[in-house]
């Protein structure tokens, strides 16, 4: 059973030509540093994905181990094939995020599909994600699953090899190179004593008032590997056309997240990009639990998810939609997509980018599993849940936010310098306009 992406919604950016370009430069040189670690994490040529370190390379008939990542390719003609073992007890999640080449043209419906059949060749669960209105490259996830621990029916529980598949949606359509995959496996046990098999009927879905306050910087990673902490607060960010940003939420059980995503207008330039800024929302085995995205006009615009309730085990059983991904703790992903037609119209940017992440809930303990998952702590908050506001790390992303270079000037610093001379630079050549 794949969970269906959120409705997508519809709806606009610009500054100086120079100082963007400079400071896109500056931007882009910082974004070649090693993620905090010590790891630095390989960023692809197609569409700038950050793979995971030490991804593995996997053919097609190869065999996937739970807890292993994979870097594999999909051609636009086939569907490649990889093997699963499971035993009868633990659920089993399989993403794909497959990454096209930078500027390939692809279609609304283009995309990618994922797939789990039994040894009987019966369907366990298929999941597709496309590029939609914006038709703009970006890297696309999907989810395959195993839900073994679901009531009702008895397809899909027995314990041996499954195949999964990945495929092209509309590969008649879709350009001949292939695409780059990173495949990751995850397991989740059964919970050692029997729980609620009904999702919860009632939760708070008002929406909260918005964060004030002056905004952090942070710059988003380009993966899911290298993901950068948001916790609670207001973040400030710049994003290119064609650009996608990844940043993670942790989020413990009975805490619900609220989060906006804002673009800054484009200086007085007009035209318009159809679903040109896109939120979504994945949840620690990177299945997408809601999405939104609106047009762009050159003003400023905005997108929220969706009113969600609070992370909980029995949300695992609700008939679909987004509740029924927010079945487990850990680090959730917000993901931010500038489309790359936006530049026709307003120009290469960077635009400014501000993020609201609000907490509410209160962190309750979870189920007590009759096992390990795998990979170990998927399913546990790092860092003790994000409930302090602006008190995240800035780990994880593609620019860490001590100190760099010789004289020790960091990226906030440099992040907030760019901003601030875009600003000057339209007030200025507005000026200048009227003074002509």
């Amino acid at each position: 059973m794949g969970w269906p992406s959120g409705a997508l919604r519809t709806g606009v950016l610009r500054t100086g030509a120079r100082v963007r370009l400079v400071v896109g430069a500056v931007l882009l040189g910082l974004a070649s540093a090693a993620v905090p670690g010590g790891e630095a994490v390989a960023v692809s040529g197609p569409g700038g994905y950050g793979f995971a370190p030490g991804a593995r390379p996997i053919a097609g008939g190869g065999a996937l181990a739970p807890g292993t990542t994979y870097r594999g390719s999909l051609p636009r003609d086939r569907a490649v094939h990889y093997r699963l073992d499971l035993d009868a007890a633990s659920a089993a999640y399989v993403s794909v995020t497959a990454v096209p080449a930078s500027g390939a043209e692809v279609t609304a419906v283009d995309g990618v599909r994922i797939s789990v059949r039994d040894a009987d060749g019966g369907t366990c669960s298929s999941d597709s994600a496309i590029f939609g209105a914006a038709r703009s490259v970006r890297p696309l996830t999907a989810l395959g699953t195993r839900e073994a621990a679901v009531p009702g029916g008895t397809r899909c529980r027995a314990a041996g090899a499954y195949d999964v598949t990945v495929e092209r949606t509309r590969p008649e359509d879709s350009p001949p190179g292939d695409w780059a995959l990173e495949l990751l496996a995850v397991t989740e046990p059964r919970p050692a004593s029997p729980g609620p098999t009904e999702a919860p009927d009632a939760w708070d879905s008002a929406s909260p008032a918005p964060l004030d306050g002056a905004p952090q910087p942070r710059h988003g990673g380009t993966g899911f590997a290298d993901a950068t902490r948001l916790d609670e607060g207001v973040w400030r960010d710049a994003v290119r056309p064609g650009e996608t940003l990844f940043y993670r939420v942790p989020l413990d059980w009975g805490r619900q997240l609220h989060a906006t995503a804002e673009l800054d207008g484009a200086g007085g330039a007009t035209g318009y990009t159809s679903g040109a800024l896109r939120l979504a929302l994945h949840n620690p085995v990177r299945a997408e639990v809601d999405d939104v995205a609106r047009g762009w006009t050159g003003r400023p615009v905005s997108v929220g998810l969706a009113p969600l309730p609070p992370v909980a085990y029995a949300n695992r059983y609700a008939r679909g939609g987004h509740v029924g991904a927010l079945r487990f703790a850990g680090s959730y992903y917000l993901v931010v997509h500038l489309a790359g037609r936006a530049a026709e119209d307003f120009g290469p940017g960077p635009y400014g980018l501000t993020l609201r992440v609000r907490l509410g809930g209160t962190a309750r303990s979870g189920p007590a599993y009759a096992g390990e998952p795998v990979p170990a702590g998927v399913f546990t908050v790092p860092g003790g849940g994000g409930a302090v506001a602006g008190g995240g790390d800035a780990g994880g992303g593609r620019v860490p936010m001590a100190a760099v270079a010789a004289g020790g000037l960091g990226t906030g610093t440099l992040l907030l310098v760019g901003l601030g001379a875009w600003t000057l630079a339209a007030r200025r050549g507005a000026g200048r306009a009227r003074r002509g």
